[in-house]
């Protein structure tokens, strides 16, 4: 039996979350051709896997989805650096729109939330609240009141605390990617669109 050869559209994802929330999203535009989605389980992971996987034989596009974090420059020059040591040469600023470098493969690059602020995928999910959502301030609250003694995540973490918060309140309590298939969440707010439409500049 020959062995699976490497998909020639691949997207490198920081966790599981980031996976799910891409195929919920592409899950409603058949336009974009089919790509692969790697979990490389931390962003240490992803970083290093990055010069070996554009070097892949037959690789059309490598897309590149992580947080920006609190230091959304050094997270662009951490990428940009294995960029450059793999003969890509990238933009020396983020595109809001999300980067897509053209070359022998094409490589994508698109920093959470939205290319231009610190944070992370719940950033990108809490823009995704339907406007006046009565529910998401009620969550915040409840986060929020919890005294810092008796919290068992770290200050960062507390956007993502209110996320889940939010989401425990759904008729089938259940993780943010299937909120966007539960209609939950609005997938055709303009980031979420914009994110899409990077998708498919970059695997198109």
């Amino acid at each position: 039996m020959a062995p699976d050869l490497p998909p020639s559209r691949l997207l490198l994802v920081e966790g599981a979350d980031d996976e799910h929330v891409v195929r919920h999203l592409c899950s409603r535009e058949p336009s974009i051709p089919d790509f692969a989605i790697d979990d490389k389980k931390g962003f240490l992971r992803l970083r290093d896997a990055i010069g070996p996987e554009i070097k892949v034989a037959g690789r059309i596009a490598l897309g590149i989805l992580v947080d920006a974090d609190d230091d959304l420059d050094a997270r662009w020059e951490a990428v940009g650096h294995q960029l450059r040591q793999a003969a890509v040469d990238p933009p020396t600023r983020t595109s809001a729109a999300g980067t897509v470098v053209e070359g022998k493969p094409r490589v994508g690059i698109w920093l959470m939330p939205d290319n231009g602020s610190t944070g992370e995928l719940e950033d990108f999910i809490q823009r995704l609240l339907q406007s006046g959502d009565p529910v998401w301030p009620r969550a915040q609250r409840y986060i929020d009141d919890i005294p810092a003694s008796h919290r068992k995540f770290t200050a960062g973490k507390i956007l993502r605390a209110q996320i889940h918060a939010w989401l425990a309140t759904r008729k089938e309590p259940r993780k943010m990617a299937a909120a966007i298939g539960a209609g939950d969440l609005n997938a055709k707010d303009p980031l979420a669109t914009q994110f899409v439409d990077w998708l498919r500049r970059l695997f198109s």
